[in-house]
């Protein structure tokens, strides 16, 4: 797999509660590569949490400081990079993921709820219909998540295992 990638990164999009940085994690360890969370290197370079910059600064200038993160991460190679949910919103971002194999992990809104009930980091979710905000935000995104290389659908009974071994086995067919 590693020579059939050629150290090109690979971009885990999708929603929040998706798995995108547990996946992301096994499927740098499987790739040889290393891992890169993109929420976690805001939260790093700024010294706030994410519901901090949406709190003080605004959802406009975290998505700035979140494309400057995805600039410096994309500079990179053999990276395994689990993006913001919302990374997808600004088109100058895909000039960035386009350098790697974008891969979208795709989960229904009611697995998306099951696994978010009790998260209160997720400052979209921060309203009295968490499910209703959710398919909202889903609804915006979908067609730019469908530009991803890879769709890969989930179900509530997926491991992150199975959900690893499914890219991996699907990769070859991208790069062809």
């Amino acid at each position: 797999m590693n020579d059939l990638l050629k150290g090109i990164n690979v971009f885990l999009v999708g929603m929040m509660g998706t798995g995108k940085t547990t996946v992301g994690n096994l499927l740098a360890r499987q790739l040889g590569y290393s891992f890169v969370d993109t929420d976690e290197v805001v939260e790093k370079t700024t010294g706030k949490t994410i519901n901090q910059i949406f709190a003080d600064e605004g959802e406009e200038n975290f998505r700035q400081i979140e494309s400057e993160v995805l600039s410096q991460v994309a500079a990179h190679t053999r990276l395994t990079v689990a993006t913001g949910g919302g990374l997808v919103l600004r088109r100058f971002n895909w000039s960035y993921l386009h350098h790697g194999i974008v891969i979208w992990l795709d989960a229904p809104v009611d697995v998306l709820i099951a696994r978010l009930q009790n998260d209160t980091t997720r400052p979209l979710l921060q309203n009295d219909n968490p499910a209703q905000a959710l398919q909202t935000l889903l609804d915006q995104r979908k067609s730019l998540y469908a530009e991803a290389d890879l769709h890969i659908r989930i179900s509530a009974n997926d491991t992150p295992e199975q959900i690893v071994s499914r890219i991996i086995a699907e990769i070859p067919d991208v790069l062809k």
